[in-house]
């Protein structure tokens, strides 16, 4: 019998047509399964990111507000894996991964002009037939401190 506690499975993708730039991280944590929100644990510095450089650092009221800033940036999310065997939310704990069908997502939509992958893991697990770039992990397993993400990441998020 299969253990249940450990069996992860990710959220269809955050898009819309006018998407022009997919971030794709590996697979959502246990917060954000939890919540039903990409990113949503605090430890993890991906919204803090998005509102430095979308929201002039204004904060976000509720996820409505976030999905809304993405979206009118242009920006769609999505993970590279649809499932996988994980114990806690860490990426070094992945087992027995199915990647989502990235290829059909990019035909369904074709303004997506670049993928931007959350981190090394994410880029490890899947190569991208358009341009790319791999952004530091926005994960708190990832030490570097806030300034060094957000510089990093606005050099990898230009089109």
């Amino acid at each position: 019998m299969e253990n249940t506690e450990i069996k992860k499975v990710s959220f269809p993708p955050l898009i819309d047509e006018e998407a022009e730039i997919l971030i794709l991280g590996t697979m959502p944590g246990n917060d954000s399964l939890r919540l039903g929100q990409y990113y949503a644990s605090s430890n993890n510095s991906f919204w803090k990111i998005i509102n430095a450089l979308f929201n002039e650092n204004k904060g976000f009221a509720d996820y409505k507000e976030k999905v809304d800033c993405l979206k009118k940036n242009h920006i769609a999310l999505w993970n590279v894996l649809s499932s996988c065997n994980r114990e806690g939310s860490a990426d070094s704990n992945i087992q027995e991964e199915k990647l989502n069908d990235i290829e059909a997502l990019l035909k369904q939509y074709p303004n997506i002009k670049k993928i931007v992958f959350n981190g090394q893991k994410a880029a490890k697990s899947y190569t991208p037939c358009i341009a790319y770039a791999i952004a530091e992990s926005t994960s708190n397993a990832n030490a570097k401190k806030i300034g060094v993400k957000i510089k990093n990441w606005e050099s990898n998020l230009k089109k």
